[in-house]
This record gives structure tokens, C-alpha cells and sequence, in this order.
């Protein structure tokens, strides 16, 4: 997968900077999500991995892709396809997604809790991680059973682990030492 990755990387940037300077953003998201749901399609990618010429290739992409791509995006599919990287439309979203969230300075926020949170704790909850993280966040709670108390949040690659068990353990590592 990290292959895909650094194949897909490049494209993304190109697409995000292009969609940027001509304040198309969201139409380019939009464009590039139903262009990685083609490439998902089984026959789609049999036809992707096959001895298919670039250009027919690129041509069939874009007549199932019809008028949800401008020409602009048919042009970038046409890259693709000469390229021979339309297998990579889905990382190609991933990242062009993860720039997006990057410029508009938005991280998603994933809360476990021991109990559900009530809407004053969730809002009390985001605005002081975005006062920590100084950008928006947008929280996506759910319930640990596991959890005897408390809360652990992973936001990109910072954890905060406020939970009981990870006190307890640091309680007995003190004790020990």
C-alpha cells in the first residue's frame, strides 16, 4: 500500500494545487470521488490491469464517467491512463482529501469513551482541542465498553489516554520504582 502511496502522492499534490489556483476545491473533490468509485468497479479494473492502449482506456474511463468530470478532469484521467496509474484514483483521493484538511487546517478526532458523551462534553470537549491542536477539529465519539473510565483521543499521530487503566498503570510503575 505504500507503494500506491508514493505513486498516487504526486498526482494528488498536482490535482489539490491545480483545483486551489482555481478555486475549485470541492468540485475537484467531488470529481475525483466518483472517478476512485470507477476505478473501484470489478470490471473497471480488470480493464485497468489489462493490454488495453492508454488512450481507449482513457476514453472508456471518461465515457462512464460521462459529465461528472469537466475537462479538466478528463484530462487528468487521460494522464492517468497514459501513465498507466488509474488503479491509484482511490489513494489519489485519500491524499488529495488529506491536503484539503491540511490548507482548511481540520483534523479529525477519534474519542473513545467509558459512557456516552453528552453534547456539552462533546462541544466543551472540541473546543479544547482546538485550542491544543489550533486548528478545527471534528470529533467522532464512540463507546469502549472496555473502558472502566475516563477517555482516549487519537488525533493524527498525538494520543492523549486519559483512561483509568492507563493511570492505574502508571500509578503502579511510580509504586514500583
Amino acid at each position: 500500500m505504500s507503494e500506491l502511496t508514493t505513486v498516487a502522492r504526486p498526482y494528488a499534490k498536482a490535482a489539490f494545487d491545480y483545483a486551489l489556483d482555481n478555486s475549485a476545491v470541492g468540485k475537484w473533490q467531488e470529481m475525483l470521488m466518483f472517478a476512485a468509485e470507477v476505478a473501484n468497479n470489478d470490471t473497471i479494473k480488470e480493464l485497468v490491469s489489462g493490454s488495453l492502449a492508454s488512450e481507449k482506456l482513457a476514453s472508456l474511463f471518461n465515457s462512464v464517467c460521462d459529465d461528472q468530470l469537466d475537462d479538466k478532469g478528463q484530462n487528468f484521467i487521460k494522464v492517468l491512463a497514459e501513465n498507466r496509474r488509474l488503479q491509484a484514483l482511490p489513494e489519489i483521493l485519500s491524499l488529495f482529501n488529506e491536503f484539503k484538511a491540511e490548507y482548511d487546517k481540520e483534523i479529525d478526532v477519534d474519542v473513545k469513551s467509558a459512557t456516552d458523551l453528552s453534547a456539552k462534553q462533546q462541544e466543551e470537549l472540541g473546543a479544547s482541542l482546538e485550542k491544543r491542536l489550533a486548528r478545527k477539529v471534528k470529533l467522532h465519539c464512540s463507546v469502549d465498553p472496555l473502558l472502566v473510565a475516563g477517555m482516549i483521543i487519537r488525533a493524527g499521530d498525538t494520543v492523549i489516554d486519559g483512561s483509568v487503566k492507563s493511570k492505574l498503570g502508571r500509578l503502579a510503575d511510580a509504586l514500583q520504582a
